[in-house]
């Protein structure tokens, strides 16, 4: 035991060093980012667990701006896709065209080619074009004709969608969503906030720039070491029950809630779960996952992982009421 306190009290002293560009970065991105200090944490969060993430909010709410800032402190190669319903898969991934002076057919590469893909208004596309980014999203590689290209490395797809209540917007199909590490909800910001993007938006046109202060090769070394922060098998088991308390919730004396919930959370919500609590954990410059950092990006990772039945939507009852009832009824260890 004690050699292992050892290794957590060496492994706390390097992730505490190594970490400390999230600080750097976090400052290069308020210079242009006013408030949203959440969902900025939570574009970390992806980058350092490899995970894509989904933002929900309605227009004007600066997730655009915030995607582009983050690449551009980087100094990573940046695409936008706009999504619109008459896209094309080929639009996204690219495709082949014939050069007539070499009268063969050569491959013409499309914006998915980059290391942050800023995917906007995801849910105007229709599904075809959604599915052309899923080869992309979960095996990191294309397929253009009987080509098969792997996608550089960080590779993330940041997606940004209407709320579905909105005119001509396309429900994102389940395996689609799945494919999603977390769904971050953003809302207005406070009056405070308000003003200073105000004052921030009527100076003069380029005062504030932002400069690369991270090299994608650091990204790659902190996500080895996100890997390494240590899991006790405590929250291992607290991370499994909070996922099989939305699959079986009467096992956890939720039988109230089996009625609400047409399907629980995949395999891949238990990973997720467990991968971006200890990428919180690196954030928070910790060698070590504690609770509070798996309640904490629960609701991010879970809210789009739980079916709602037609009684649940009936009685307005949404996915984050659901977990908040799974969270304060499972053992905390």
């Amino acid at each position: 035991m004690e050699n292992t306190s050892y290794d957590i009290k060496q492994l706390n002293e390097k992730i505490h060093q190594a970490s400390s560009f999230v600080d750097i970065l976090n400052m290069e991105i308020n210079k242009v980012i006013v408030g949203q200090k959440y969902m900025v944490e939570r574009l970390m969060i992806g980058l350092l667990a490899q995970g894509h993430v989904l933002l929900e909010g309605v227009p004007g709410l600066a997730k655009t701006l915030s995607i582009k800032s983050l690449s551009s402190a980087i100094n990573a190669r940046f695409s936008r896709i706009q999504f619109t319903p008459d896209l094309l898969p080929a639009d996204v991934v690219g495709t082949m065209i014939y050069n007539q002076q070499k009268n063969e057919f050569v491959v013409r590469r499309g914006p998915i080619f980059a290391n942050f893909i800023l995917a906007d208004e995801i849910n105007r596309a229709p599904a075809k074009v959604q599915s052309a980014l899923l080869e992309a999203m979960q095996e990191r590689q294309v397929t253009i004709g009987d080509t098969t290209f792997k996608l550089d490395e960080p590779f993330l797809v940041l997606a940004t969608q209407n709320p579905i209540e909105q005119e001509g917007t396309y429900t994102l199909p389940e395996a689609q969503v799945d494919r999603f590490m977390m769904k971050v909800v953003i809302g207005y910001p406070t009056k405070e906030e308000e003003r200073h993007i105000i004052r921030q938006n009527l100076q003069p046109e380029g005062s504030v720039k932002i400069n690369p202060v991270v090299d994608p090769q650091d990204i790659l070394e902190a996500r080895k070491l996100v890997r390494q922060v240590y899991m006790d098998e405590k929250i291992e088991q607290y991370i499994i029950d909070i996922v099989f308390a939305t699959r079986n919730p009467e096992d956890y004396k939720l039988g109230k809630l089996k009625p609400l919930i047409s399907y629980g959370g995949s395999p891949r919500a238990s990973i997720n779960l467990a991968l971006a609590s200890k990428a919180y954990a690196f954030m928070k410059r910790r060698g070590y996952v504690i609770p509070e950092d798996v309640r904490s990006i629960c609701f991010d990772v879970m809210r789009h992982r739980i079916g709602l039945t037609y009684e649940a939507e009936a009685e307005n009852v949404t996915s984050e009421n659901i977990l908040s009832e799974i969270l304060n009824a499972v053992e905390v260890p």
